[in-house]
C-alpha cells in the first residue's frame, strides 16, 4: 500500500533539505568533470545589468556595521552583520522594517504591477483536486476551489463521489497562515492523524480527528517535526518523531537535535508516549517509521541529515517490548522499504547500482546473497511501489517520468501511458487492490488524475484541471548543452511559439541542484503569466540533483559543488548564444539550495545577468550548520569547522564573494520572517553586504514575508503577492 503516512514522510526527508523528442542519457560518471579549483572565480568589476529604461526611485536602508571577525583554521573573516542573525530581535525587526518599506516602495510604483497581478489571480483560479486514496471505507482528496488559502480535505464513500468537508484548514486562521503538514489516516480509515503548522514554520502540531463524526479527539502532540504518524494495524496509535522542546525565544533559531521516534497511544497524554528508538549517542540522526501491510512489522529509516545513505531496522510488532532489530545497517546505500511477503523483504536500492535497482532478501538472513528483481536500467529508478500485486516503478529519462510495471518477481509487463512528457506524483494504490491514482502535469498541462487498472492494463482521466489558458499558443522545447567541463545538461524551455531568435525576449532561468532533488516538468500559473507576457522561461538540470542516478548528484556535491554553479552559467550563455534572450534580459532565480545557487551564480558573474532572484537562500555557507536544521545538510555541503571543507566553502560562499565596487545587476533577495529551516539571517546578511558593495546605480531590493516561512503551506494570498513582485521587478529591470 501507497499510504497517506508515506508519502508525507518522504515529503518530510525531503525538505531536510522544490517537449520534444531527446537523445538517451549519458551516466554523470561518464562525463569530463574535473575537481575543481578552490580559488574563487575572478569577479568581473562592471556587470550587464545597466538598463536603459528608467526604474522607479530605491534607497537602500543604511544597515549598522559592527566589529565581529572569526578566525577559520588561520583565516579572519569580518561578518558586520552577525547581529542580523537575531531573528526576533528589536534591532532586526526594525531592520525588518525599513527594508520592507524601501522595497514595497518601488515595486508598488512598477506600472505593470497591478495587471501582472490580477492575470495571476485569473490564472490561479482554476479548481484543482489530488489523486484519491482508500482505507477502509472511507476515501480521502484535497480539493481547491481555485483561490482558497489553503486546500480541503474531503472524505468520501467512494473514488468518484464528491464527497464531505473533512477538514478545513482555512477556518484555522483568519490569514491563511495555519497549514495542514501531514495527512494520515488509520488502516481502516475511522481516524485521522493530522499535523498543523503556523506561519511557515517546519514544527507541527499533531491532532486526531473521528472520521465519522468530524470532531476532534483531545489527542496533542508537540514539537514534532519532519515526520509523518504511522498507524498500527489495529489503529491503537501510531510511530512519529519528535524533538526537544526549545528553549524559551530559540523556537525558530535553536539547532534541531536528539530526535527521538516515539508511540502515541490514541487517548493518552503526550508525556506518556514511549519512546521507541533514540541515538543520544548520534544527535544529528532522524528517524521514520512505516508500518507493513500485513500490521506485522514497523520498518524503522536512521538518517544522518540529508545523506543519501541510511540504516534500517525492524520491529517485530508481535514481541514484547518492540525491539528494535538491525536489517540494514551498513550505511553504504539508499534503502527504500516496498513490502514483504512472508520473511522475503522488498527493497529499492542504489546498492552497486547507481541509478537504482529492486532486490528481495529473507530478513532472517539480511547478509546473505540478495535477488535481484529488476536490475539497475539506463534510466533513473525515481520511487517504487508494490500496487495492485505489481511494482509500479516511476523513472526519470532526461527529467521526465515514465512507468514501468513489474510483475513481483521481476518480469517486465509494460509502462503506463502517459499524456506527454511530464511528472508524476502522488501514485496512490494498495498492495492487492488493481486500481491505482496519480496525479501528471507538465509545464502547459495542468494537474490532471488519472486512473490505471492493473486487471486490464488501461490508463484513463480520471479528473482534469480547466483553467483559462490556451496550451496551443505556447511550446516546450527539450534542448541539450555542455557544461564548461563538456558534462552534458539538459534544459527545459517554455515559449510563445513562433518567436524570433534575437535576443529581444526576457528569460527567466530557475534551478536548483542539490540534494539528489530531481527538476522534472511541473505546471506553475505563476510562470505561465511570464511567458504570456512574451518571457521565455528556461529550468535547468543541474548536477547535483537526482536525475540522473547518484553519481550525478555526487558531482555537484562537497568539494565538487563548483560544477552545479558552472552549470547553470552555461545554461545562461547557452540562451544567450541562440537568441534566446541577451545579457542584459536574462534573470536567474531559485529558492533554498537554489538560493545558494543564484547567490553564487550572481556573484561569480554579475557580467551575464540582467537580473537575479535568490529566494530563502543558503547563503552563509560558513555559519548555516548552527541554525536550527542547518547541520543536516552537512553531508551534502561540508562544514567550515573542518579545515578541508572550509576552503572551498569560503571559495563559492555568497555572502563571502561579495565584492565592494563591483556592478552587480538588479537584485531582489526574498525570504520569510518565520523561517525556521534556512534561518533568514542568511538572505538579511546577504542583502546587506550586497547594498553596501554595490558599485552601480541597480537596485538592491530585500523583500521579507511576514508570518511566512521556508515556503510549505503559504497561502495563495502570499503566493500570488509573491509572483506579482517577481514578475513586476523583472518588468522593470529587463524591460519586458
Amino acid at each position: 500500500m501507497v499510504s497517506a503516512s508515506r508519502l508525507l514522510s518522504s515529503c518530510a526527508l525531503g525538505a531536510l533539505t522544490c517537449l520534444s523528442a531527446c537523445f538517451a542519457p549519458r551516466d554523470a560518471s561518464q562525463s569530463t568533470a574535473k575537481q575543481p579549483s578552490v580559488a574563487p572565480r575572478t569577479v568581473p568589476e562592471t556587470g550587464a545589468a545597466e538598463t536603459t529604461r528608467p526604474l522607479p526611485p530605491f534607497q537602500a536602508p543604511a544597515t549598522e556595521r559592527q566589529a565581529v571577525e572569526d578566525d577559520y583554521h588561520g583565516t579572519v573573516l569580518a561578518d558586520p552583520y552577525r547581529w542580523l542573525e537575531d531573528q526576533d530581535g528589536n534591532a532586526t525587526a526594525a531592520f525588518v522594517q525599513a527594508q520592507n518599506a524601501a522595497s514595497r516602495a518601488f515595486l508598488d510604483a512598477i506600472p505593470e504591477r497591478a495587471a501582472i497581478r490580477a492575470r495571476l489571480e485569473q490564472l490561479w483560479n482554476y479548481p484543482r483536486v489530488s489523486a484519491p486514496s482508500h482505507d477502509g471505507q472511507y476515501w480521502f482528496y484535497s480539493r481547491n476551489s481555485g483561490l482558497q488559502n489553503q486546500s480541503v480535505y474531503y472524505v468520501a464513500t467512494s473514488a468518484e463521489a464528491e464527497g464531505e468537508v473533512l477538514l478545513d484548514p482555512n477556518a484555522l486562521s483568519a490569514d491563511g497562515t495555519v497549514a495542514l503538514g501531514g495527512f494520515s489516516p488509520s488502516d481502516d480509515g475511522s481516524k485521522v492523524a493530522y499535523a498543523t503548522s503556523k506561519s511557515g514554520s517546519d514544527w507541527q502540531e499533531w491532532h486526531v480527528l473521528d472520521t465519522r463524526s468530524k470532531q476532534p479527539l483531545p489527542d496533542t502532540l508537540r514539537w514534532a517535526k519532519f515526520t509523518s504518524a504511522a498507524w498500527t494495524k489495529d489503529g491503537r496509535g501510531f510511530f512519529y518523531q519528535r524533538y526537544p522542546a526549545p528553549k524559551e525565544g530559540q523556537v525558530y533559531q535553536q539547532k534541531n537535535e536528539n530526535a527521538q521516534l516515539c508511540f502515541h497511544t490514541i487517548g493518552t497524554e503526550q508525556t506518556a508516549d514511549r519512546v521507541v528508538y533514540e541515538r543520544p549517542d548520534e544527535p544529528t540522526w532522524g528517524f521514520a517509521a512505516e508500518v507493513t501491510d500485513s500490521g506485522r512489522f514497523a520498518i524503522v529509516t536512521m538518517r544522518v541529515g540529508t545523506d543519501r545513505r541510511n540504516r534500517i531496522g525492524v520491529i517485530d510488532l508481535q514481541e514484547e517490548g518492540w525491539p528494535v532489530r538491525p536489517l540494514l545497517m551498513a550505511f553504504d546505500a539508499h534503502y527504500d522499504f516496498l513490502g514483504h511477503d512472508g520473511d522475503t523483504f522488498w527493497f529499492r536500492t542504489d546498492k552497486d547500482a547507481a541509478k537504482g535497482r529492486i532486490i528481495a532478501f529473507d530478513r532472517t538472513e539480511p547478509t546473505a546473497p540478495w535477488k535481484t528483481l529488476v536490475p539497475e536500467q539506463a534510466d533513473t529508478l525515481q520511487a517504487a511501489q508494490v500496487i495492485g500485486g505489481h511494482f509500479a516503478l516511476t523513472y526519470l529519462t532526461d527529467a521526465a517520468n515514465r512507468i514501468a510495471v513489474h510483475a513481483l518477481d521481476g518480469a517486465r509487463k509494460a509502462d503506463i501511458q502517459l499524456p506527454t512528457v511530464g511528472s508524476v506524483a502522488g501514485l496512490q494504490g494498495k498492495a492487492n487492490d488493481p486500481i491505482a491514482f496519480f496525479s501528471f502535469q507538465s509545464f502547459t498541462h495542468a494537474p490532471t488524475v488519472m486512473r490505471h487498472d492493473f486487471t486490464t492494463g488501461k490508463t484513463s482521466v480520471f479528473r482534469k484541471s480547466e483553467l483559462a489558458f490556451d496550451s496551443s499558443r505556447f511550446v516546450v522545447e527539450r534542448k541539450f548543452l555542455q557544461s564548461r567541463d563538456g558534462a552534458r545538461l539538459c534544459l527545459f524551455l517554455v515559449h510563445q511559439k513562433g518567436i524570433k531568435l534575437d535576443g529581444s525576449h526576457p528569460a527567466y532561468l530557475y534551478g536548483y541542484g542539490g540534494f539528489n532533488i530531481s527538476m522534472s516538468p511541473r505546471f506553475s500559473a505563476a510562470n505561465l503569466v511570464f511567458v504570456e507576457r512574451g518571457g521565455v522561461f528556461a529550468m535547468a538540470v543541474l548536477r547535483g540533483g537526482g536525475e540522473y542516478g547518484e553519481a550525478w548528484h555526487r558531482a555537484g556535491m562537497l568539494e565538487q559543488k563548483q560544477n552545479v554553479f558552472d552549470d547553470f552559467v552555461a545554461c545562461g550563455e547557452y540562451l544567450v548564444r541562440n537568441g534566446y534572450t541577451q545579457k542584459q534580459k536574462l534573470a536567474i532565480g531559485g529558492g533554498s539550495n537554489g538560493g545558494l545557487l543564484v547567490g553564487a551564480c550572481l556573484v561569480q558573474r554579475p557580467d551575464l545577468f540582467g537580473a537575479a532572484i535568490p529566494e530563502v537562500g543558503v547563503l552563509d555557507m560558513l555559519r548555516y550548520h548552527r541554525f536550527t536544521i542547518g547541520a543536516a545538510w552537512a553531508p551534502e555541503y561540508g562544514r567550515s569547522d573542518d579545515k578541508d571543507q572550509f576552503a572551498f566553502l569560503r571559495a563559492y560562499s555568497p555572502l563571502h564573494n561579495i565584492k565592494p565596487g563591483v556592478k552587480y545587476p538588479p537584485t531582489m533577495v526574498m525570504t520569510g520572517d518565520h523561517d525556521d529551516r534556512v534561518l533568514p539571517g542568511h538572505s538579511y546578511k546577504f542583502a546587506a553586504t550586497l547594498q553596501a558593495a554595490q558599485g552601480g546605480a541597480a537596485p538592491i531590493l530585500l523583500r521579507i514575508e511576514t508570518s511566512a516561512g521556508h515556503g510549505a503551506g503559504k497561502p495563495t494570498s502570499k503566493l500570488i503577492d509573491e509572483a506579482a513582485d517577481r514578475w513586476a521587478f523583472l518588468a522593470a529591470t529587463l524591460g519586458g
